[in-house]
């Protein structure tokens, strides 16, 4: 069975061919999926099937349509993390005691799919709690990226991405704070946008067998992911918004315009290098062609700024306050392991992983500090954004890697141009836009020698989100944007 002229289809694409009745919501599901049941023994990306209700969800937005109904996402098949609740299936987090745990009722941004038309596939794989940048579990297994099946296809959002490259439908939804939306995107060749912190309410996102009660984890989010830039305005516009539980907590939609509609007139600052972790030759090379390109068309291109954070300590403070939060939840034993650790680190150590130790048993009172250093670092990109609208640099610092499940991530190695660095180290690019709570959109920038997806992203002033969406939009639509997968494309 050939793949359907709608298979790779942008939702936007699939949203005009609805309306015109060139296809229906049935036909698309059933494509979609077709290409699951064709494809996903190789990839294992939908974890959780739910074609019955999916048919007829598709059939119910047909008969909507033809009584005139035109809401977003109306009868576009589309898939979900399986850490967000959906009624009536299981949320494990990749627990295996909460294997069998069934959400009683769909998360909020779940919810707001469905209100607008969205028919849920499935849901698609994850790591154990979330917590690493491959997508594999005791429950439902690896997850293997389409351009290589060797590869991982990033983590958390993994089983997203890799449906999405592989035509499982047009739009997906994931979280991330330690880069769990933009590194699959980057890996597997399409979009995904982290909003600014709270645009989304994230109840019903909640590891099991929690309640599913309103709360803002520091630092993380939810959001889209789609295969075109396009689409994920299209989802944003549908998932953002405070929680109803919360009345006047939270942001409305009336978010900013984009700065610009056009390429030129851009501002951008271009930054390909770390002082602790760089990126590899060819991502430079990527975001270097891509900054040429940009120049060319009129964007006023900057490589440098005196205003811009020092990239070194905002790692060092991003990793103390993201294993801060993290190491609230660790058992006593491992906290009291990471105390020993401590006590024997050399008082000027600032490796990225002394950071990582000393958060893990922060005080409340370092905490306290911390967060007012944040606080400053934020006033930072406010003045930086000032003289820019965007900052485009690395999600990650090499293209997908090997499958590598050895079990204590702290003693895996990332290759960098011939040089090894600690595998956790790779949360520095993420955490630029994380820590200070930006908006950052990943974009794909075409192949590397291996035919593994290179990306970038882009960050831009706080709630001001259309302003990178729209840039990560006028760049697909000039230079190009999702490649299908070689293997897939059929």
């Amino acid at each position: 069975m050939a793949r359907s002229q709608w298979s790779f289809e942008s939702a936007t694409g699939l949203t005009a061919a609805l309306a015109a009745k060139k296809v229906s919501s049935v036909e698309l599901t059933q494509d979609a999926i077709g290409r699951i049941e064709r494809h996903d023994g190789k990839i294992n990306a939908v974890c959780v099937r739910d074609f019955d209700r999916a048919l007829a969800d598709a059939r119910e937005a047909d008969a909507a349509r033809a009584r005139g109904d035109s809401r977003p996402l109306l009868g576009l098949p589309l898939t979900v993390k399986e850490s967000f609740n959906v009624a009536g299936l299981p949320t494990t987090w990749g627990y295996v005691p909460q294997k069998n745990y069934k959400a009683a009722e769909d998360a909020v941004a779940v919810s707001r799919a469905k209100q607008a038309g969205g028919v849920v596939l499935g849901k698609t794989n994850v790591p154990v709690g979330l917590a690493d940048w491959q997508s594999y579990n005791d429950i439902y297994g690896t997850t293997n990226n389409p351009f290589d099946l060797g590869r991982t296809p990033g983590g958390s959002s993994g089983g997203s991405a890799a449906a999405l490259a592989a035509g499982f439908g047009s739009l997906s939804m994931g979280s991330d704070i330690g880069g769990s939306l933009r590194v699959p995107a980057f890996h597997c060749g399409v979009y995904a946008h982290k909003p600014t912190f709270a645009l989304c309410a994230s109840r019903g996102h909640t590891p099991p067998p929690f309640p599913a009660i309103p709360s803002e984890a520091d630092m993380a989010v939810i959001g889209p992911m789609a295969r075109s830039a396009a689409d994920l305005s299209l989802l944003l516009d549908v998932m953002a918004g405070p929680d109803p539980l919360e009345a006047g907590v939270g942001y409305r939609l009336d978010l900013p315009a984009a700065r610009h509609q056009a390429l030129r007139g851009f501002r951008v600052l271009v930054i390909d290098s770390h002082p602790i972790l760089p990126a590899n030759q060819e991502i430079r090379g990527a975001i270097e062609t891509l900054a040429a390109g940009l120049s060319r068309t009129g964007v006023t291109i900057a490589r440098e700024s005196p205003v811009l954070p020092d990239f070194a300590e905002t790692s060092r403070l991003y990793m103390r306050m993201l294993m801060g939060f993290l190491g609230a939840f660790f058992p006593p034993d491992e906290i009291a392991g990471t105390q020993a650790a401590v006590s024997g680190l050399a008082a000027g150590d600032r490796s990225l992983f002394a950071e990582r130790l000393r958060g893990t048993i922060s005080s409340h009172r370092a905490w306290v500090q911390d967060a007012a250093a944040r606080a400053g670092l934020r006033a930072r990109w406010h003045a930086l954004f000032n003289s820019f609208d965007a900052v485009i640099c690395p999600i990650m610092p090499t293209p997908a890697y090997p499958h590598d499940h050895s079990p204590e991530q702290e003693e895996r190695r990332i290759n960098i141009d011939g040089k090894e660095f600690p595998y956790p180290d790779q949360l520095a690019w993420p955490g630029i836009a994380t820590l200070p709570g930006l908006p950052a959109t990943a974009i794909p920038l075409g192949l590397s020698k291996e035919g593994l997806p290179l990306g970038a992203q882009i960050v831009g002033p706080f709630l001001e989100d259309r302003t990178p969406l729209h840039l990560a939009a006028l760049i697909e639509r000039e230079f190009g944007g999702f490649t299908p997968p070689p293997m897939f494309d059929d």
